[in-house]
Formats: C-alpha cells, structure tokens, sequence
C-alpha cells in the first residue's frame, strides 16, 4: 500500500473542474501527477494519494490562488464522496446524513478521518487531515469543510451555515476574512483545536428532499460490500468480519468457505486468530449483532427478515441470540431506538 493510501476519483474532479475554469492547462497538471485522462474515466477508481498530492501541488502554483482549495468546493456533486455522496441524499434528515460519514468515508479516500463529537447545543463535525505537506494540508481541508457545508444545503434545500468554522492553521496571508465568511456565512476561526463545522443541534432534525429508506437500504449494503474490498492491509480478524460480510447474502457461510478465502486451512485460521485474541465464532457473533442492531434501527424490515439475513435458521435462535448479545430482544431494541 502507498503510505498515503489512496484517493477515490470523485474526490479529484472538483479541483480539476476549477482548474477548468481559470483556464488552467489539465494535461499539464495530470502530467505532473504522473497521471493521464484514461485514469479519470472509471469513477470507481481508486489512485496513489501520492499522486493527489502532486496534481493539487501543481494547480496551487498554477492558479495562484490563494483560496483553492475552499473555491474547488464549489463544484461538489453527489458523486464527489462515491456511494457515500448517494447514501447521504437518500437519508430522513440532516443527522442522519451525518452520521453515515465515519462509516463510510473510506469509499472516497484514505486522505482524513472523521468524528462528531457533542458540545452542549452543538455538534462538532471534524476531520483530521492525513496529509503533511502544509499548503496541502490547509487546501484540503478547506476543500473538506467547505464541500460538507455547500453539500448539505444543496440535499436538505435550505441556507442554513453552521454557528461557527474552525481551522487548525493560521489565516493565510493574501486572504480576508470576508474571503470565507461569504463561503461559510458564518463566523471562521483560525488557530483552534481541531477543524469543524459546529453545527446546532436543531439542524439535525432537518429534513432531507429526496429521502429514500429502500434505496438507503440497498446503497449502504453496496457500500458495505465495497468496504470489504478494501482491508488487504487490514488485521486477519477485520478482514474475515468483511469477508463474513459478504458471504452472509448467501446464507451463513462454513468455516472452510471463509479460509479458503485466504488460502488457509480451517485449524490455520483458527490458529491466527486465537494469537490475534479473537475466535471465528467472536467475530460471527459480532458482525451478526452488528448487522442486527444496524437494521433494526435504520430500516422496516421485520424481525424475521433480519433474522433469515443474518444466517437464522429461525426467528427463535436469532430473539435468543440477539438477547444474549443486548440484553433486550430485538422489538424492545428497536422500540427503545425509535426517534
């Protein structure tokens, strides 16, 4: 694996949409990427983030724009964050659409991570940039911030900003604070503990325009079937919870199935995972309780159902499993999550 990981190709077009737009030479950038346009056909594509960080350090110089970053915002679209732009726009509200991004935003790159954290009457969205380089850095996690907000307004059809913006670096020369406000329209500060959007708490109740719980549905188990492609750097356990993930469409997957996925025999992978801490039982039961309690409070699906989907041979064996695991049977679980 690259030491940066990779970068989703969405996650690449609006900066390249932008360089369109001032006119700037895009073979001359991809070039100096060490990249061409046959490599921005499939969007399922993932490149070096190396590579991500050599096109935007070309069209910083390029542009002399001081604000690159944040402007490339501009040209966000649901496809810029892959499955996980889609998920979002089909969810009940705002807080939903939130709370979907720490899952799942490894489908659009490996260049940060995500957390929301509570703060009184807010939330904060946060993200930690990946990347070193501090022109890159700043650039991107403008880009980020900014991109999170105008996405936002755009699937819940309002013009609501966040109460506050916070950057971790200094405002950078050449810049005013106009130059974001008029972005955010709100107030921005530089030097803070952390980069985030706070966000009130009314706003989660916002609701989204286009919602769709069956095609939710159907979007976040492609995503999870996505994900599972993506752990061959992962520990032996994480990667036999995806791989578990995968099989159990097809109803409840025997051991020697899942080893020889990874060209073991049975007592092998039993004997790597014992040293790892763990039993392939363990991992079965966590991923099943997992699966269980994600369904039972983000979808309609009967107890029954659910239970089939998990590998229960009946509704019976899933209420006394489930039991065991929350302490409560899967209808009180779901009756104490609603709202």
């Amino acid at each position: 694996m690259h030491a940066l990981g990779y970068t989703s190709v969405p996650a690449l077009l609006k900066y390249l949409r932008l360089a369109e737009r001032q006119g700037l030479d895009l073979d001359a950038a991809l070039s100096a990427a060490g990249l061409s346009r046959a490599d921005l056909q499939d969007n399922g594509s993932r490149l070096p983030s190396e590579a991500h960080e050599k096109l935007l350090n070309h069209l910083l110089a390029a542009s002399g724009d001081p604000l690159f970053g944040l402007h490339a915002a501009a040209f966000v679209q649901p496809g810029s964050w892959s499955v996980l732009g889609y998920i979002t726009m089909n969810c009940a509200t705002l807080g939903e659409a939130m709370s979907r991004i720490v899952p799942y935003e490894k489908l659009v790159g490996d260049m940060g991570v995500s957390r929301l954290e509570a703060a009184g009457d807010h939330v904060r969205l946060i993200w930690t940039c990946r990347h070193q380089a501090a022109d890159i850095r700043r650039h991107m996690v403008e880009n980020v911030l900014a991109s999170w907000l105008l996405y936002a307004r755009w699937i819940a059809d309002m013009d609501h900003s966040p109460r506050e913006v916070w950057f971790e670096h200094a405002q950078p020369a050449g810049t005013t604070l106009n130059d974001y406000q008029a972005v955010f329209g709100c107030p921005v500060h530089f030097g803070q503990p952390v980069n985030a959007l706070l966000v009130p708490l009314e706003y989660l109740q916002v609701p989204l325009r286009q919602a769709d719980p069956n095609l939710l549905r159907t979007l976040e188990e492609h995503a999870l079937t996505l994900m599972a492609g993506l752990d061959n750097d992962e520990p032996l356990p994480l990667r036999v919870k995806n791989a578990l993930r995968l099989l159990l469409k097809e109803g409840l997957p025997r051991k020697e199935r899942v080893a020889e996925r990874f060209n073991m025999t049975v007592r092998t992978l039993q004997r790597h995972l014992q040293l790892a801490g763990t039993s392939y039982q363990e991992i079965l039961d966590q991923l099943r309780q997992e699966l269980a309690e994600h369904y039972l409070t983000r979808s309609e699906l009967a107890v029954q159902d659910i239970a089939q989907y998990l590998g229960f041979t009946e509704s019976r064996s899933f209420h006394r499993s489930f039991k065991s695991w929350t302490g409560m049977t899967p209808g009180e679980f779901r009756e104490s999550h609603k709202g």
